[in-house]
């Protein structure tokens, strides 16, 4: 089984899409997800404080700044503006797949688990996930 799901998204930020894939996922297996771009990851983190979602996002952005930060002034990639090329570096930094067990049509993941796609850009983007459940 394979499909993909579409998130639109609004700027930098963890975007949840559990309930998503959730409602997809049947049978038992292996679920992998696979992001389709090199300014996006994705993660398995907790869901249920959003303050999880607002310290990731500051640290990233804290440990990643844009290219108008002087001590980023060693990058050459910055034609596609100040986000651009820390957002490459976060994806490098991050995974861009996950695999998930599957147990009788449900993902295992913990209580307080969920998948997100995590944006490093700053304009909206429409992110695409292939899903592929084996």
């Amino acid at each position: 089984m394979q499909t993909v799901f579409q998130i639109n998204t609004t700027g930098p930020g963890l975007y949840e899409f559990t309930e998503e894939v959730a409602g997809w996922v049947a049978g038992s297996g292996v679920l992998t997800l696979f992001i389709q771009h090199t300014s996006a990851s994705l993660l398995i983190q907790e869901n249920a404080d959003p303050e999880v979602r607002t310290d990731l996002a500051a640290f990233f952005h804290r440990l990643v700044p844009p290219t108008t930060d002087p001590s980023m002034s060693y990058l050459t990639h910055t034609y596609e503006g100040p986000d651009d090329m820390p957002a490459h570096i976060k994806a490098a930094l991050l995974p861009v797949s996950l695999s998930i067990p599957v147990l009788n049509g449900r993902m295992a993941l913990g209580t307080w688990q969920g998948i997100y796609l995590f944006e490093h850009r700053n304009a909206p983007h429409t992110r695409r996930v292939v899903a592929h459940l084996r």
